[in-house]
């Protein structure tokens, strides 16, 4: 009797195994579902009904902005002061400091592309069960961490712990599926947050508070030369293209 022949073992991509073949249809949907979600998210964001009806997320989108600048800034050298997000969606993080023009560029520019690479690594992790529950769990830790720290706003207290606590509950009691759709769903709203104002990613800067101010892609053309539409331009090719990957990666496309 003949036996029948061994299927080849396709190996696992960063250590994380692929998913299941007849799980991938399924999957494949979620995750469409999902982009759209977030293409919605993205068009709402510019006007101001649809930014009060994703309130929450627009929080979430702000930590993510204001926590990459902070962080990025201490990491070349400066002090991070604090983190204040207010209830209408806005938000700063206050840091001190001497930096060359290009570090404050790189600063400028995580505020962009780092919530993106951290999404990106939450729809990696979405692979692998213990790597779902892990970046869930990561998540959650740092939510709570940064609201002790940096934190200095009501706003902040409230809204970033009650995220901590979801996605800490999900990580303990939800099944695998929605372990994996919020990791997915939270990962691309992250990459996604830096188009929370389209408008301030392709413009110079504006008034706020009496005051002119640079936006980020204008503060990386004062110090790299290139024209702020420029990168503008650049930071988007660049988060569209993190996002495709990862979500191969994820196996799912």
């Amino acid at each position: 009797m003949e036996k029948d022949p061994e299927l080849p073992v396709v190996p696992a991509k960063w250590g994380l195994p692929y998913a299941e073949d007849e799980m991938k249809p399924a999957v494949k949907r979620e995750q469409t579902y999902i982009v759209a979600f977030a293409v919605l998210t993205i068009l709402a964001w510019q006007t101001q009904i649809g930014t009060l009806a994703l309130m929450p997320f627009t929080l979430l989108s702000t930590w993510w902005h204001e926590m990459a600048h902070g962080l990025t800034a201490a990491l070349l050298g400066a002090e991070f002061h604090r983190l204040v997000i207010f209830a209408n969606g806005s938000g700063y993080a206050e840091s001190s400091g001497n930096l060359w023009a290009v570090e404050q560029a790189i600063v400028s520019a995580a505020g962009l592309l780092g919530p993106t690479i951290a999404g990106c690594a939450m729809i990696i992790a979405s692979r692998s069960r213990r790597a779902t529950r892990i970046a869930l769990l990561g998540l959650a830790a740092a939510l709570v961490v940064s609201t002790l720290i940096w934190v200095r706003s009501l706003t902040g207290w409230i809204v970033l712990p009650a995220f901590a606590l979801a996605a800490f509950y999900i990580a303990t009691r939800a099944s695998a599926k929605w372990q994996r759709i919020s990791v997915e769903f939270l990962g691309v709203q992250g990459a996604v947050s830096v188009y929370q104002d389209f408008g301030y990613l392709f413009s110079p800067g504006g008034v706020m508070g009496g005051q002119m101010v640079r936006s980020d892609t204008g503060k990386i053309a004062d110090a790299l030369l290139l024209p702020y539409w420029f990168w503008g331009g650049a930071i988007t090719v660049a988060i569209v293209a993190m996002v495709w990957k990862s979500l191969r990666v994820a196996g799912r496309y």
